[in-house]
Formats: structure tokens, C-alpha cells, sequence
């Protein structure tokens, strides 16, 4: 069996393609306008973001100030223990302002916390809303080429990249300059031999904890993307369980899921081992530089040449700069995770929306209900200039109806799809009473044209909720009614809880011919101009097919009808139908009209309507 976890695919300059692209190489300008862009939006919290600033400057002030004050607690001590009738006093002052400094350096932290987090989550919470804003106004042909497990990476590891970029990156840039640098320069400033020895270990560890974050930082896009490659097994799995037990294909998806899973296991490991050996060799450097202090500090304390105080103040500092030196690293990761992730959510949110409402467009306005479609040319984007559909011409009036049928791949959904505009045309026009459909606003359009898919998506609430999604506000008797016209009534009421059963996920409860009816019912609680099944009654029997059919009299006479189907039965009533064949309209005509023409709609519904038998005994007789 052929295994379907490769994901890999082909150079493109696609927009979305160049975004979901799983790399750290991006580009230096990119990264920067990134980091840019995310500098001006956090200025929208002007007071949260100077709060985080002054509480971090009072914190690494008091922070500092600790080992000074231990190290004179220190002398304080050895000096009343030499002289034991020395007053206490100093000792007790000194122990005092240690535990007030130790208060306020913990409030001032706990204010620097809070301020850096409250403005990531502020911001993460505008792009979150910014992203699900483009994702619903991102047309159909970026859909059709983008994976919807990709979006979720964007919208929720990609931001919370951006998220944390704040707190972590410039927050701690300010944190460890400060700690770094001023406490450097008071060690040197206090015995200069003894402030290199206890800085020795700084350049190694900034150096190896910036080298094993960025390496880190590599392999997590790398086992991101692995992961990614496991949800979307997973994803299918799921989606596909009814196919996966009628083929008994557990094992096989079993086998399948285990090698996904197992290159992502590989890759933890090693990510495992390089932070431990990183967290080790830092360790070393650490303990070796206190080591090399202690010696020389302990000579100098020997010879009277300075204080124990002050070597435990050398001792404070080097246990004070350990933590941020450490960090140095995750400073820099993030400053490389925020370009990245930012350079990636930017470009979905500048993403052009090609199918959009022109600026100062008005609502359309129907008055006589007529659908006009005028040498209408279509071609996907991906499909090298083939035009899927090609010059179909046509009129329909209020309460007129028309057919579409063709083989699989005529084009019959694609021109479904450009009446409401899911994609613009490429040549020609379509205008409902004399509007061009690119010339008013899209809501207007979509509540005036509305589709009846074959494929029915259903939303994990109750009946009524998916049947009123198009109108929240519907009262019961619209919902039973349009629920009567889709044939659908008296199923729901044979359900324990009527209107208010739960369906399951996608509709998952359900057979394939209720949840056709629950999308028809759905789309009638809209009524629009112009009503469009597109193939949705194939999962549903003739007799209530018929029945639907009979409902939907009432609701053709004030709108323009069209449907798409295989099976004749469902269209033959039509004012006009048109047979596609490869984009284009071979054949147009009635019912009637079309059979006395003897061509290809003749030979589809003598392939149907006539018995198999006679059809058979033909096909020899003209082998």
C-alpha cells in the first residue's frame, strides 16, 4: 500500500506556498521589518509597556544592591565576633534594609512579570483576531492550495512566537544588559584581577548558550514541521475511520502513524541531548571560575588584603550573573523566533485578498431577479492556462429554472461557484438585473446568490442552530417550515430531543441524505435571488427527491433556480438546460427540445431512463 505521509513538494513562488514554507532562513530585511512591526504595535499599550521598563530598572537596581549588602552583613559579623561588646545595631540595620531589598526587588519582579506578559498576551490576542479576520475574507483558490493544519501553525505556534517576543527578548535584553554590565563593572571596580577571574565564565557561557538556542531554535522547526506531518496523519485518520475500518487498513495506519511518529521522537532526543551537554559544559565554566575565585580571593583574605565580606559580595555576584548569563541565549532565540514567526504571520495578514469588495461599492439591489451570465471564461491558477470554463453564455429570469448536467470534470461546479463569486471570472460577466457581480459588495452578493452543496458541512451544535446558522435570529415555526420543504420534519421529530439533538462532529450522526436535506432546509432560511443546487440531492432517494422537488415550487416562483445533477429526473422540469462538456456548453435547450435533437443529452437519458436490457442489446447491435 502507498504510503501518503510525504508532504514534500516542488519550488513555487505561490504566496501561500512561500509562507508555510518550515525554515529559519529568513531573510535578514524580512526578520527586521518583522521586528519592527511588532515594536510599533506593543506601543498600543503605552502604560504596560513603561510599567514593564521602570519595574525592571528598580528590580536590577535592588537586585544589585544584594550582594553589597551581604557582603557587608559579612564583615558586620566577623567584626562583632572579634569584639563581642560591639553593639548590635549595625548588624540588625543591615538585615533590616537586606529584607526590605529583598521585598521590593520581589514586587518590582512580580510588577516586570506581569506588565511584559499582560502586553504579549494583548498583543497576541489583536493578531489572533487580525488572523481569523483573513482567514475568512481569503478566497476560495488560496484554500484550495493551502492545508488547514498550516493555518493553525500560523495562528497559534507562529503567534505565540510573536507573543512572547516582548517579555523575552526585549524585556530580558534590558534585564541582563543591566545585570551584566553594571555588576561587571562593580566587580572590576572593587579588585580588577578578581573581577576577571569571577567574570571568566561569561564569554563561554553567552557564547554556548546562544549557539545551543539557535541550534534548538533550528530543531524545533524542524520537529514542528515533523509534528505537523503527524496531526495531518492523525487528522485524516480520524476524518476517515468509516473507510479505514470497511479496508481494514488499522495496521496500516497504525504503521503509518508510528513512523511519523517515530522521526519526531528522534529528533526530541537529540534536542534532549544537546541541552544537557550545553546545561553541563555551562556548569563546568561556572563552578571552574568560583573555583579560581575562591583561591585567589582566599589568598588575598590570608594576607589581609581584603575583607571576607567583600569576597562573599564576589561570590553573590558571580551567583547573581549565573542565571542571566545562562539566559543570554533564550534572549537570542527569541529575537530569532519572533523574525521568523513574525515574517510568516505578516505575510498571511498582507496577503492580497483577490476576491474582494471594491471600495465604495454599494449593496446589490434586486428588483426583477435576472441572472445574466455573458461569455464567462474561467481557468484555476494551477492549471497552465486550461480554462475549466469556457464562453458559457445564459439568461434566467425570476421563476425560471435551469438545468446543468455533464460528466464529472465538465465544469458544472466551477461555474456554480463563480455566480457567488467564491472566484472572478477571467473573461466576460455575470450580473444579476444589469449589476455586475465585481461591482457590489460581497455580502450583499452572497446573501442575494446562495449554494446548495453536494458536500454538507454541519457545524457540532443542535439541528436548529445548523438550520438557522444563516438567520440566529429565525423563530421555530421558519425553521419547521423549511425543515418541512426539505423533507427533513419528521425525522427531527422522531428524534429524542426534536430540533435540539446534538449532531455529531461534521454531521457525523447523520446519513448522507439527511445531512443534504439539513443543508437545504439551511440554505431556504436565506431566501435569496438566486437559489443553486449544486448536485445536492445525490445521496437522497427518488421518492424524496420528488417531494423535495414538489416543496420547491413554492420557493421557485420568486427566484431564479439552478440545478446541477447526473440524474435527469432531478432537472428535466427546467426552463432551459444546459450539457457541458470540458468548460463549454455543447448542448441548450428544454427537455423536449433537447431530445428531438438526438445528441448527447439524448444519449444520457436513454442511458437512463430507458431499461438496461434495451440499452445493452443497442450498444451490440452497433459493435
Amino acid at each position: 500500500m502507498a504510503d501518503t505521509t510525504s508532504t514534500d513538494v516542488g519550488p513555487s513562488d505561490d504566496p501561500s506556498e512561500r509562507l508555510f514554507r518550515r525554515t529559519n532562513k529568513v531573510g535578514g530585511g524580512l526578520g527586521l521589518e518583522a521586528l519592527n512591526r511588532i515594536n510599533r504595535m506593543m506601543l498600543r499599550y503605552p502604560r504596560r509597556v513603561a510599567v514593564a521598563f521602570v519595574a525592571t530598572l528598580v528590580a536590577v537596581a535592588l537586585q544589585l544592591s544584594i550582594p553589597v549588602l551581604l557582603g557587608r552583613a559579612v564583615d558586620e559579623t566577623q567584626a562583632l565576633a572579634a569584639n563581642p561588646d560591639m553593639g548590635r545595631g549595625g548588624l540588625v540595620t543591615i538585615a533590616l534594609t537586606l529584607l526590605l531589598v529583598s521585598i521590593g526587588r520581589g514586587l518590582f519582579t512580580m510588577a516586570q512579570n506581569y506588565s511584559a506578559e499582560s502586553v504579549g498576551h494583548a498583543l497576541a490576542h489583536d493578531l489572533r483576531l487580525s488572523v481569523y479576520n483573513k482567514i475568512q475574507h481569503l478566497p476560495f483558490s488560496f484554500h484550495d492550495r493551502t492545508h488547514s493544519g498550516d493555518l493553525i501553525t500560523v495562528g497559534m505556534l507562529d503567534l505565540e512566537g510573536v507573543r512572547m517576543y516582548f517579555s523575552t527578548a526585549l524585556v530580558r535584553t534590558l534585564l541582563l544588559v543591566l545585570l551584566i554590565g553594571v555588576g561587571a563593572a562593580m566587580l572590576l571596580s572593587m579588585d580588577f584581577v578578581l573581577g576577571l577571574l569571577a567574570l571568566s565564565f561569561v564569554p563561554f557561557a553567552a557564547w554556548r548558550s546562544s549557539v545551543t538556542q539557535l541550534t534548538l531554535r533550528s530543531t524545533w522547526i524542524e520537529l514542528q514541521e515533523r509534528l505537523a506531518v503527524l496531526s495531518r496523519v492523525m487528522e485524516e485518520n480520524l476524518a476517515g475511520i468509516r473507510v479505514v475500518r470497511a479496508f481494514s487498513a488499522a495496521n496500516h495506519e497504525l504503521d503509518k502513524f508510528d513512523r511519523a511518529s517515530k522521526t519526531a521522537l528522534d529528533l526530541s532526543h537529540d534536542r534532549v541531548k544537546i541541552r544537557v551537554m550545553n546545561s553541563s559544559a555551562m556548569t563546568l565554566a561556572f563552578f571552574t571560575a568560583m573555583g579560581l575565585v575562591l583561591w585567589v580571593g582566599g589568598r588575598k583574605v590570608a594576607a589581609g588584603d581584603m575583607s571576607v565580606g567583600t569576597l562573599a559580595t564576589f561570590l553573590t555576584f558571580m551567583t547573581i550573573l549565573q542565571m542571566p548569563v545562562r539566559q543570554l541565549g533564550l534572549m537570542v532565540n527569541a529575537y530569532a523566533r519572533a523574525s521568523t514567526c513574525g515574517a510568516r504571520l505578516f505575510l498571511l495578514l498582507d496577503m492580497k485578498v483577490d476576491v474582494d469588495t471594491k471600495p465604495g461599492a454599494p449593496d446589490l439591489e434586486v428588483t426583477e431577479g435576472t441572472l445574466k451570465l455573458d461569455d464567462v471564461s474561467f481557468a484555476y491558477e494551477s492549471a497552465d492556462g486550461h480554462r475549466a470554463i469556457a464562453n458559457v453564455s445564459f439568461e434566467a429570469k425570476r421563476g425560471e429554472t435551469v438545468g446543468i448536467v455533464g460528466a464529472p470534470g465538465s465544469g458544472k461546479t466551477t461555474l456554480m461557484h463563480l455566480i457567488p463569486r467564491y472566484y472572478d471570472v477571467n473573461h466576460g460577466s455575470i450580473s444579476i438585473d444589469g449589476q455586475d457581480i465585481r461591482d457590489v459588495t460581497l455580502s450583499s452578493l452572497r446573501r442575494a446568490v446562495a449554494v446548495v452543496q453536494q458536500d454538507s458541512f454541519l457545524f457540532t451544535t443542535t439541528i436548529e442552530n445548523n438550520i438557522a446558522y444563516g438567520n440566529p435570529r429565525a423563530q421555530d415555526r421558519r425553521i419547521h417550515g423549511v425543515s418541512e420543504s426539505a423533507q427533513l420534519h419528521d425525522y427531527v421529530l422522531r428524534l429524542p430531543q426534536g430540533y435540539r439533538t446534538v449532531v455529531g462532529e461534521r454531521g457525523v450522526s447523520l446519513s448522507g441524505g439527511q445531512r443534504q436535506r439539513l443543508s437545504i432546509a439551511r440554505t431556504l432560511m436565506l431566501e435569496p435571488a438566486v437559489l443553486i443546487f449544486d448536485d445536492s440531492t445525490a445521496a437522497i432517494d427518488a421518492g424524496t427527491e420528488g417531494r423535495i422537488r414538489s416543496a420547491m415550487r413554492n420557493y421557485a416562483a420568486d427566484r431564479v433556480t439552478i440545478i446541477v445533477a447526473h440524474r435527469l429526473n432531478s432537472l428535466m422540469h427546467a426552463d432551459q438546460i444546459l450539457f457541458l462538456e470540458e468548460g463549454k456548453v455543447v448542448e441548450q435547450g428544454t427537455h423536449e427540445e433537447l431530445l428531438a435533437l438526438g445528441g448527447r443529452y439524448r444519449a444520457l437519458h436513454d442511458l437512463q431512463m430507458r431499461p438496461e436490457g434495451d440499452v445493452l442489446d443497442e450498444m451490440e447491435a452497433n459493435q
